[in-house]
């Protein structure tokens, strides 16, 4: 009797250390009979008070009309860009054309930029580039099909312009960056920050009067005639459309 008694505890201390193996077995075969959805099931009755409220919604839907609206409003602007271009297209007395941005060099940001049309379309070496605004630069090459622009910002580019205001004129020249310098032929220019830079009227090269820039600051204390940044009126660091202008058309 003794012996039957010590045989009954062992095996419920035996059963009982066991248990949490068999439970555990058994969630695991719960797990992968059903995939999963007991415990699916189980999160989402456990998240539901954290789901989100009629605030909440409010507040996703406001969001999604101002993404939407956002989106209008980058549609209708770059409408705005492109009738503004085929307007500047057909009031033109050159040949003009509109023309996409195909690629950017990350290493010649201020100095390149090439274009998705070429000699087939009519496109000429020694044409302007115009962004939306004013004067970016000039096209250096042309295949069949392509355009290579070298832009005002680039180093070593050099184009003739004059102050509208003062009528002095100088030599606007690329040094890297998004801003080139403007050296003045006469050592007392009168210019101040503000003052419109455009094409001379007496360029040979380029159609005169094609607006750059504006005077962004003037070292009248340098030799041997004052120099002064430009800003550029068409921020070469963002445009993706260009117009090509012929000149000799």
């Amino acid at each position: 009797m003794a012996g039957g008694q010590q045989f009954a505890i062992f095996r419920w201390r035996f059963l009982r250390r066991l248990r949490p193996w068999i439970l555990l077995i058994g969630g695991l075969v719960i797990i992968r009979s059903t995939k999963g959805a007991l415990f699916s099931d189980a999160y989402a009755v456990l998240t539901r008070p954290f789901w989100p409220g009629a605030s909440q919604r409010e507040w996703l839907q406001s969001g999604d009309q101002l993404a939407k609206q956002i989106r209008l409003n980058l549609l209708e602007e770059d409408n705005n860009r492109l009738r503004k271009m085929l307007e500047l297209q057909a009031s033109s007395k050159y040949g003009v054309f509109s023309v996409p941005v195909i690629s950017r060099q990350s290493k010649g940001w201020w100095q390149q930029l090439e274009l998705g049309k070429g000699s087939f379309q009519g496109i000429k070496a020694g044409s302007a580039v115009l962004g939306p605004g004013g004067l970016l630069g000039i096209v250096q090459s042309v295949t069949p099909t392509t355009s290579k622009v070298r832009l005002l910002t680039a180093p070593g580019s050099q184009v003739g312009v004059w102050i509208t205001r003062t009528k002095h004129h100088g030599i606007l020249l690329g040094i890297g960056t998004n801003r080139p310098q403007l050296t003045f032929f006469d050592k007392a220019p009168q210019v101040v920050k503000g003052d419109v830079v455009s094409i001379s009227p007496a360029s040979t090269l380029l159609p005169p009067n094609l607006p750059v820039g504006v005077i962004q600051s003037v070292n009248n204390n340098a030799l041997p005639a004052p120099i002064a940044t430009v800003q550029l009126l068409a921020p070469p660091e963002a445009v993706d459309w260009v117009q090509v202008q012929n000149f000799d058309d």
